[in-house]
């Protein structure tokens, strides 16, 4: 819960602006406001003070506990110019609230955590369990001190300007080791635990066992990801209770999926009891792994539960990226996420260069230039495979003649796949254009490299005749030149020739152009790779020079 705190009027506009706009997350605290701010500091999360900074700085100083347990505190001034992270930057949320109450609000977030500001993730802020010197190596990192990673399990890490050599490390691992001087350990969440348990089993018996496994296996408790068993024993008391303890989800499979796993040690009396030959050991490797602790039983007499860990394989995450046709401020904040998450990005050189300020220290670039596109949806998938972060980026959007169909085509589910739309060459042209797109649309490629003629041209036919507004892309090369008076030839036998059609060239880019033209009138020799072609139907007008296709057809009748 956000807890908000006014005084004054313009305040209080402002913070209800905030409740119009979360009314989930958000409760109003009135009455004195050193009393209101010491209300919400106990009750809430996060906090939003409309006051001034050192008014909340006074009242919050003798309540500050611990970094990792205080709520986050943000500050936005009178006039609603700034929204500042004032405590809890990383633990607390306040510097992901403050862009997000700036984003809301139009005020300007002022985060000055140093990770934060030179574009590093806070080692704290990861995700996971973390241990160590993080002042120490946050500090090496931010100076530009070699730091090492020494990653003895794969998986998934945002980007980070590490070193083969150096004084500092940052060790990832699910092993039961203690950090080093000037060391930070990450747990990642590679273990699974598989349980079995007779009913009425002890929680303290199914915990004793997990940990004890753990322990003997020089394992941390802290990369458990999941607690696994069968449908049955779903509501087990002592392994509900087990999993609420370890902080970790408990996660159920069927008998019959449970029976479909290989397992080194099958037994008959858990295929009596519930219909699987393994509970413990075949719940841990259901999503495959390496069996590091087999089937294990607690250690009273009757032994009551069982349990089995795997280290699970790490699946690496592929976010396919759409960067919109060429304009920064229509790159979508989801967009600039993912670039900043991604350790590796893979793209045309020249679309890597339009985003390159935004990319993290550390981030690895693979870029190749035109006609490898099937090669970087290959690398792309390849770099996923291999656990890391990557980011595959196209124009507009990544699913519209661009990088997304390639990449899925090549990957499985062996790894995480995330599309992110963006806009797309057709909706820039339409906008500056006018509202060309007002009814039903197609979009057609006019290139052949990958599809042949004969199919391109039924298309545009089909188009033409069911009388659809036609954006062509890839209209004209120095290679291509007939395609695009061939096409337009199809529709301007089933179009007047006044028709109108819009040309659009960089659209949103500093050199854009644009101009409308009819069926008749417009010259293929001024169109070319950079260029959107915008046909209208029967139905499309210019009006106060734009392109406008009504959403009935009403005009069309009145015409008549």
């Amino acid at each position: 819960m956000i807890g908000l705190i006014s005084a004054t009027a313009a305040g209080a506009a402002a913070r209800d602006r905030l409740v119009a706009a979360w009314p989930a997350r958000t409760r109003v605290y009135d009455g004195p406001v050193g009393e209101a701010v010491r209300r919400a500091f106990a009750e809430c999360e996060q906090l939003v003070c409309f006051l001034a900074t050192g008014a909340v700085v006074r009242v919050v100083a003798p309540l500050l506990g611990d970094k990792t347990s205080d709520p986050g505190v943000v500050c936005v001034d009178e006039a609603g110019r700034f929204a500042v992270s004032l405590v809890g930057g990383h633990g607390g949320g306040a510097n992901e609230l403050a862009r997000e109450v700036g984003e809301l609000l139009g005020a300007e977030p002022v985060v000055t955590t140093a990770t934060d500001a030179v574009g590093l993730p806070g080692l704290d802020t990861l995700g996971f369990p973390v241990e160590g010197d993080v002042a120490g190596v946050s500090r090496a990192l931010l100076d530009g001190e070699a730091v090492v990673l020494d990653a003895e399990v794969s998986w998934p890490l945002p980007p980070l300007p590490v070193a083969a050599e150096g004084r500092y490390a940052i060790r990832l691992t699910d092993r039961l080791v203690e950090p080093g001087e000037r060391e930070v350990v990450l747990r990642p969440p590679s273990l699974v635990v598989g349980v079995g348990a007779s009913r009425n089993a002890p929680v303290e018996e199914v915990l004793g066992l997990v940990r004890g496994a753990l322990r003997d296996a020089g394992l941390s408790a802290k990369s458990v990801a999941e607690l696994a068993t069968v449908d049955a024993k779903a509501d087990e008391p002592g392994i509900v209770e087990a999993a609420a303890r370890l902080g970790v989800p408990l996660v159920t499979y069927s008998a019959g999926e449970l029976a479909t796993v290989e397992v080194p040690n099958p037994s008959d009396a858990p295929l009596a009891a519930v219909g699987t030959p393994s509970v413990a050991e075949a719940a841990a490797l259901v999503g495959g792994g390496e069996l590091l602790v087999p089937k294990r039983k607690s250690a009273a007499r009757p032994a009551m539960a069982t349990c089995a860990v795997v280290r699970r394989p790490a699946r690496g995450r592929l976010a396919v990226v759409g960067l919109g046709p060429g304009a920064r401020d229509l790159l979508t904040p989801r967009a600039k996420d993912e670039l900043r998450r991604a350790s590796v990005l893979v793209g045309l050189d020249q679309y890597v260069d339009q985003i390159r300020d935004l990319l993290r220290p550390g981030t690895r670039v693979l870029e190749s230039g035109l006609g490898a596109e099937e090669e970087r949806a290959r690398t792309a998938v390849a770099e996923a495979r291999r656990g890391h972060a990557v980011a595959l980026i196209g124009s507009g959007d990544a699913g519209v003649y661009a990088m997304a169909s390639p990449a899925l085509a090549e990957a499985s589910d062996d790894i995480d796949v995330v599309g992110v739309p963006g806009v797309t060459a057709a909706l820039a042209a339409g906008a500056i254009l006018g509202a060309p797109l007002g009814h039903d649309h197609v979009s057609i490629s006019l290139s052949d490299l990958h599809t042949p003629w004969e199919v391109i041209e039924r298309r545009v036919r089909a188009a033409a005749e069911a009388d659809i507004v036609v954006t062509f892309y890839n209209p004209r090369s120095r290679g291509r030149d007939w395609q695009l008076p061939k096409a337009l030839a199809i529709l301007a036998g089933h179009r007047e020739p006044t028709t109108p059609v819009g040309v659009v060239r960089n659209a949103s880019r500093a050199d854009e152009s644009s101009r409308l033209t009819t069926l008749t009138g417009l010259d293929p020799a001024t169109v070319d790779m950079m260029t959107v072609v915008t046909v209208g139907n029967t139905a499309t007008r210019e009006i106060a020079g734009r392109m406008v296709t009504p959403r009935g057809y009403r005009w069309q009748e009145e015409s008549e």
